[in-house]
């Protein structure tokens, strides 16, 4: 799949509502601060558990393709074998053989491309529930009036373009909610950039190629 691991597709509807819950501190200063999901969801231990299952399942989809593309190259070649002795009737039967195992291979790669979307955002919206929580929750503790995603998305500017200090990067507490010792991993991400993510997975690849009527 080409786009993000739809962490902003999905957590932006589930944060769109700020912590407006929060009071403006006494000093009327307001205490604003950011974090990066994506590089949250890439230190996760549920999201390489995801990628294993949708690399599994990728491979199941990729097998069973293999499989009809190899029965439809072998037909394809012996139809240029033989397709010359053969009568017009029998020809025409093995072409319109051929073309149903050609459809057959593209709605597959279809209906397999679609499987693991389906697949990745079942297994995701779980994860995106823990990470919305565990904001909510150092929002609240630290007096955050806006935890703010420093990234926009892909091929997109980043939301922060510049940070004085990391005094209010929320990452770190996050990962500490979220049961991740932030000092195991690579420090938190400057605003400015995009750090690493969940590997997505690519739709079940095309064969080399399709047979074709003579």
């Amino acid at each position: 799949m080409k786009q993000k691991l739809m962490a902003f597709l999905v957590l932006t509807t589930m944060i769109t509502t700020p912590l407006l819950a929060q009071t403006t501190p006494a000093s009327g200063l307001t205490k604003i601060g950011y974090t990066n999901v994506d590089y949250i969801l890439g230190k996760l231990p549920e999201s390489k558990v995801m990628q294993n299952q949708l690399e599994v399942t990728k491979a199941q989809l990729d097998k069973a393709i293999g499989e009809t593309y190899k029965e439809a190259q072998e037909k394809y070649e012996a139809y240029q074998k033989n397709g010359a002795s053969m009568t017009d009737v029998i020809r025409a039967d093995k072409e319109k053989e051929l073309q149903n195992l050609q459809n057959r291979i593209q709605e597959m790669q279809t209906n397999a491309q679609n499987s693991l979307q389906t697949k990745q955002q079942q297994l995701l919206e779980p994860i995106l529930t823990k990470v919305n929580n565990a904001i909510q929750e150092v929002g609240k503790e630290n007096g955050f009036l806006y935890i703010l995603n420093m990234d926009a998305g892909a091929n997109t500017t980043p939301i922060i373009l510049f940070a004085a200090s990391e005094e209010n990067n929320a990452t770190n507490l996050i990962l500490r909610k979220l049961g991740v010792d932030p000092d195991k991993v690579e420090a938190a991400a400057p605003a400015a950039t995009t750090p690493a993510k969940p590997a997505t997975t690519a739709p079940a690849t095309t064969p080399a190629a399709t047979p074709k009527k003579k």
